[in-house]
């Protein structure tokens, strides 16, 4: 349990070397302003505003939040304080399903519920994040609950009905989407969307914060993500050359688009690049809801997102995918190269 971030920080007072990024990666002293035009949709408008909304959204930002949207505000809040209460659990209950194994997280979504540290491949890496971080997949939900932690108690029937309806708002908002690009109804049907991973991470507090990140910049390598950041700042969105701060909104969702949906939309979405920030003041705790694609299924610009039909990318399947995203860190200029036509 040595690698736990959220056993051995508690009794650190400087940042371990390997936990120290590059200079021109880290986050540094440079204050980041908050955004202040992150859109905000009320989903209890017109859908005829909402699709405009979201559609403007994901062209201008590629992440915005949605208020009013149905998830109630207790079960928002028993959740995150549920998983809080995991990150609390004596180690030797975590040691059971903590794990190293690099195999289980690139199988995207993870095949059973493990917690890891840091990042992709903790054994590897050079620098590790400063986060610990529980995954398991949600749905279907009778298949995997009996596989999620025992303790705390409450904690299958809280997650469960919070997985429910965390990917009940993120199907319709991917049918707001599809309204929005003119596709088929369906669109979105079971093979782009039988996935659901939900990913819990915990940011301690850190010795110091300008040298180590809890995230890396990246973007999301699904297709639609849901997150739900709790009480406490460390989200930050890279646009126009500059990072952003996202300050939390009570009982609010930030949506990510997707690479995934970037590539469907041929270009016409995207899909904003991000990262996660520490603080030395207290821990963070944030709740992810991912929505992939069945592994084997072809990713391809959809045929009426196409403008005089020349699509701007190549076909791939989304299992090859995920290794091309592993290798080059969810960094989108890189898989832009691989996946971009050239002229």
């Amino acid at each position: 349990m040595a690698n736990l971030v959220s056993t051995w920080s508690k009794i650190t007072q400087t940042l371990p070397e390997n936990y120290i990024f590059p200079v021109h990666q880290r986050p540094g002293s440079t204050h980041v302003p908050l955004c202040k035009n992150i859109p905000i949709i009320d989903l209890s408008k017109s859908q005829t505003q909402t699709v405009q909304q979201i559609g403007h959204a994901c062209q201008e930002f590629g992440f915005f939040q949605v208020i009013n949207h149905g998830v109630s505000e207790a079960l928002i809040d028993d959740t995150m304080k549920v998983v809080q209460d995991f990150f609390n659990l004596p180690d030797d209950e975590k040691e059971k399903l903590f794990s190293i194994d690099p195999t289980n997280r690139r199988q995207f979504p993870t095949k059973s519920c493990k917690l890891f540290t840091s990042g992709s491949d903790y054994a590897n890496e050079d620098v590790h994040y400063w986060r610990d971080n529980l995954r398991h997949p949600c749905h279907p939900l009778d298949e995997w609950a009996h596989s999620w932690p025992e303790k705390p108690a409450e904690y299958r029937d809280i997650v469960g009905k919070y997985s429910l309806e965390v990917r009940a708002l993120s199907l319709r908002l991917l049918e707001l989407i599809r309204e929005g690009l003119g596709l088929k109804p369906g669109y979105f049907g079971e093979e782009l969307t039988r996935g659901q991973l939900m990913s819990i991470n915990h940011y301690p507090r850190c010795p110091d914060p300008t040298l180590t990140l809890g995230l890396r910049k990246h973007v999301d390598p699904n297709l639609i993500t849901l997150l739900s950041q709790g009480s406490v700042y460390g989200l930050q969105v890279f646009k126009d050359g500059q990072w952003l701060g996202v300050e939390p909104m009570p009982h609010a969702f930030v949506v990510n688009i997707g690479f995934q949906l970037q590539i469907i939309s041929n270009g016409k979405l995207k899909s904003a690049e991000h990262r996660a920030v520490t603080n030395s003041r207290e821990d963070r705790t944030t709740i992810v809801s991912f929505i992939n694609p069945c592994p084997d299924t072809v990713i391809e610009p959809a045929k009426s997102t196409l403008d005089t039909s020349i699509p701007l990318f190549k076909p791939f399947i989304y299992k090859d995918f995920l290794k091309t995203y592993e290798q080059n860190k969810g960094d989108i200029e890189a898989m832009m190269e691989v996946y971009k036509i050239k002229p």
